[in-house]
């Protein structure tokens, strides 16, 4: 019930301040529970993925240093998230994710690379996606990356890939994890290709242009 009502108010808020959130390819998300996975390029993607599937209910994961903040813990354990420690990930990571996504009719956001200030793709959510048996499904945002420019009502887009199913009886080796990795990539540059073909990440914390096309990092 709390989940639903903070959607309606982030999906107020969008609309006054930027303008209605532009999905693509919205019919390839599956039946039942998934794993929506992107790029991760700001704060508030999250709640932008969720929006965009809606009425897909999400989890997410999130550090365990917000929930120190009793206010903030309420918000955010009541709208689906679960603590993490980013350093030293437990068996909780994986295990409470696996949990939710079989006995709850909830699916998972998630952004292989863990933070916004890194590239690089990281394999739980494949580990996640074999054990839960659901697919994982590539999405991508283009839009405002401060809560400054998302108040000047630049269009925000989010489109949808197709899903990647990962084989349970796939044996998670370095090689099958990359693989798994690669289609994840190969996915983000086309749907970034699709809302915009010159479209180029540039982080606004760092000031670095970055691009898996060209798998290299401009200053």
């Amino acid at each position: 019930m709390f989940y639903n009502f903070m959607r309606r108010v982030v999906t107020f808020l969008v609309r006054i301040f930027n303008g209605k959130l532009t999905v693509l390819n919205k019919e390839k998300l599956p039946e039942g529970n998934y794993i929506l996975v992107g790029p991760h390029r700001t704060w508030f993607d999250p709640l932008l993925f969720a929006l965009a599937a809606a009425p897909k209910q999400f989890a997410f994961m999130a550090k365990k240093e917000l929930f120190k903040n009793p206010i903030l813990k309420f918000i955010l354990t009541h709208a689906n998230a679960f603590p993490v420690d980013r350093e030293n990930p437990g068996p909780s990571a994986i295990k409470t994710p696996v949990k939710w996504l079989r006995n709850q009719d909830m699916s998972l956001i998630m952004f292989p690379s863990g933070t916004r200030h890194s590239q690089a793709m990281k394999g739980g959510v494949t580990l996640i996606a074999k054990m839960a048996n659901v697919p994982i499904v590539p999405a991508v945002y283009q839009g405002p990356l401060t809560f400054k420019t998302l108040l000047s009502r630049k269009k925000i887009t989010v489109a949808i890939g197709d899903p990647i199913v990962v084989d349970r009886k796939m044996k998670l080796n370095d090689e099958n994890q990359q693989k798994i990795i690669s289609q994840m990539e190969q996915a983000f540059d086309k749907l970034d290709d699709q809302i915009d073909p010159n479209f180029v990440y540039v982080d606004p914390a760092t000031k670095k242009t970055k691009s898996s096309k060209e798998g290299v990092t401009k200053q």
